[in-house]
């Protein structure tokens, strides 16, 4: 029998966490027995580095900023009484807005009651909230739920239309930490523009959860929205699902708010384990260390067979890859670090890429989530003695053999239930192997230089959309080629960025576009 297979070495890599009811198997991914001193060394200032985040240390350098997300489930921790009390008081007032709306004590303009959410942010802003709200569904749900997580017109268009003539009794709720985002200030700019077209107050319908003093925060308290809830800036955005962004959503969701804040607080407690095997956050940061060498070299594939954990792997690729992407190590050195995240659900996915994970290039390992309990209400049998559900387990432990039967590693994720404490612990889970793993591979975790370079790019992009614009109306009886406008602004470097912008540009009615033999020598106009 293959060591990794046996029920000896099950046994010496196996975590049960009683107290959440989850569990750790990282028998197939090939980890040597004991920990290397090496490693263990690493470990030991990583521990060393969380409690010092824990206590306030500077956190984001960048940004002189401390890192506070683990305090949202445990006030006492935070190191001042001014912050204890923040983050006690928002937690209040969320329950009482919540109740107050479920209560019918705050309603709508033209309506009896708000039985719609609509929210409106981007990135940790929306996946938080979307994932908490997926996985917890059910009949008990006190309002509907609509997100608008980009700045698509049509995919505006499409949830708008699906809300519909129930737009009267829609809350809105504007999330956006810096309050100047631009993807969640475009879906605001056009929600409160088929609210007004429907002869409805926007004001009277939306609610800020936003940095203090921020454009947004200005503006609702200016207009007199209905609430205000506060971004704090050592809450960054990929972990600010237990703030105000996760937890007023699921407050109005109707969920026991205060379950999953317990759930992640005593995972908090688990996770500062200074025994690594006995720590489930740093048993996953072991094994991305271990499959990756320290560099990276294998993605992570989140396989969760379970429907309600389908939006996991979204979340957890900001989570994961926003806080481990990193050009360069603590030291200023040139490293590339990263752990890429990817994944679809079980078992969809047998039919879809595991075949090339057990065949084609061996550059990943897999962590799969399984949840014991299959519904809450009494099945079926689908054969004698076999449910559903049994198959669902079966293609699981089929799929993980199967795997490793051609050398690729998994570990597995046990929860015996999906409950808002589960689900807060495995919040808690990851947030802390993502920290832990950052000080094993020397890199900054709560700082994304990388993500401001790209909004600073498209910035330049929207300016240079204006000045074609410009150009056009300036001259409106004259035709300019992308090359043309490119001499003209003195920057041919520019010419393929203006070529595609006068595309969308034609595509949109916005200007007029004359055909040539190639497109490349198309010409546009302003419209007349």
């Amino acid at each position: 029998m293959n060591k990794s297979s046996s029920w000896e070495n099950f046994q010496q890599h196996y975590l049960e966490l009683p107290e959440l009811g989850i569990s750790l198997d990282t028998a197939l991914m090939n980890a040597p027995d004991v920990l290397p001193n090496s490693t263990e060394i690493l470990f030991q200032h990583a521990f060393q580095q969380m409690q010092e985040l824990e206590e306030g240390a500077i956190a984001n350098p960048d940004e002189n900023r401390m890192v506070g997300h683990y305090w949202l489930r445990n006030p006492e921790l935070a190191p001042s009484p001014e912050i204890q009390n923040l983050i006690s008081s928002t937690l209040k007032n969320i329950q009482q807005f919540a109740l107050e709306i479920q209560q019918n004590k705050l309603i709508p303009q033209k309506a009896d009651s708000f039985r719609n959410v609509l929210l409106l942010g981007i990135g940790g802003s929306a996946l938080g909230p979307q994932f908490v709200q997926n996985s917890l569904a059910s009949k008990a749900d006190r309002m509907q739920f609509y997100f608008l997580d980009n700045t698509d017109p049509d995919g505006i268009d499409q949830v708008m239309s699906s809300i519909g003539d129930e737009l009267n009794s829609t809350l809105t709720l504007v999330i956006s930490k810096s309050g100047g985002t631009k993807e969640t200030r475009n879906a605001m700019l056009e929600v409160r523009h088929v609210y007004e077209n429907s002869g409805l107050d926007f004001s009277k319908h939306a609610v800020a959860v936003t940095g203090e003093k921020s454009q947004l925060d200005q503006l609702a308290e200016r207009e007199n929205w209905l609430r205000r809830f506060p971004m704090w800036d050592w809450v960054g955005g990929r972990t600010s699902v237990l703030s105000a962004v996760g937890l007023l959503p699921a407050a109005l969701q109707g969920l026991e708010i205060l379950e999953i804040l317990n759930g992640a607080k005593v995972m908090d407690e688990l996770t500062r384990r200074k025994d690594v095997r006995k720590n489930p956050a740093a048993m996953l940061a072991w094994m991305w260390h271990h499959a990756g060498a320290g560099r990276g070299e294998k993605a992570m594939v989140m396989l969760p067979y379970k429907d309600r954990l389908l939006l996991f792997s979204r979340y957890l690729q900001q989570l994961v890859m926003e806080s481990l992407g990193k050009e360069k190590d603590l030291a200023g050195k040139t490293v590339h670090q990263g752990l890429s995240v990817y994944g679809n659900k079980g078992s969809t996915d047998q039919h879809a890429f595991v075949q090339q994970l057990r065949e084609g290039p061996a550059d990943f390992f897999v962590t799969f989530i399984e949840v014991l309990k299959e519904r809450k209400k009494a099945g079926i049998e689908v054969e004698p003695g076999i449910t559903s559900g049994d198959f669902l387990q079966g293609f699981m432990l089929g799929t993980s053999a199967a795997l490793f039967q051609n050398g690729r590693p998994s570990l597995t994720i046990t929860l015996e239930e999906i409950n808002p404490q589960s689900l807060g612990a495995l919040i808690a889970l990851f947030e802390r192997a993502v920290g832990l793993y950052a000080s094993l591979i020397g890199i900054n975790a709560y700082h994304q230089p990388g993500v401001e370079a790209g909004k600073r790019a498209a910035g330049d992009v929207i300016e240079l959309s204006l000045k074609i614009q410009f150009q056009l109306k300036s001259h409106p009886e004259q035709q300019f080629s992308a090359a043309s406008l490119a001499d003209i602004f003195a920057d041919t470097s520019q010419t393929v960025t203006i070529f595609k912008l006068l595309e969308h540009l034609a595509a949109n009615g916005r200007v007029h576009k004359f055909s040539s033999d190639t497109p490349f020598a198309a010409e546009f106009k302003a419209n007349s």
